[in-house]
């Protein structure tokens, strides 16, 4: 069993190698798409669809979460008191950040999935 793991390894996700990683690994990108990509037979099929779906998916919800922290100030302004607009913010910043940890994640899971081993370096 691989023990060490590249940063970003989701702690939801067994490392390589464990038994039933790829079982663990399948239900944390699950944990990231729609609920309704667990009807496509597909996606529980093949892992590595799967995470090439909730990349896709991910990078969205990233691209979403910038988009609206730089105009809801100008697009809202004048429908929020202050200290919405600032609760606005803070959400769209902590959502951009849990969305980068998500991508990396699915990143690192992927090239697992792959049969890729990270190899650390001193």
């Amino acid at each position: 069993m691989d023990t060490a793991l590249p940063p970003g390894w989701p702690d939801e996700v067994w490392p390589p190698g464990a038994p039933d990683w790829e079982r663990t690994a399948v239900s944390w990108l699950f944990d990231l798409v729609p609920p309704d990509y667990r009807a496509h037979e597909v996606l529980r099929r093949y892992p590595v669809l799967l995470a090439r779906f909730a990349g896709d998916h991910v990078a969205a919800g990233l691209e979403a979460a910038r988009a609206g922290w730089r105009t809801v100030r100008v697009e809202l302004a004048d429908q929020l008191p202050p200290e919405a607009m600032e609760a606005a913010i803070s959400a769209y910043e902590r959502e951009g950040a849990r969305l980068t940890r998500a991508a990396r994640g699915v990143e690192v899971v992927a090239g697992a999935l792959r049969g890729e081993r990270w190899v650390p370096r001193l």
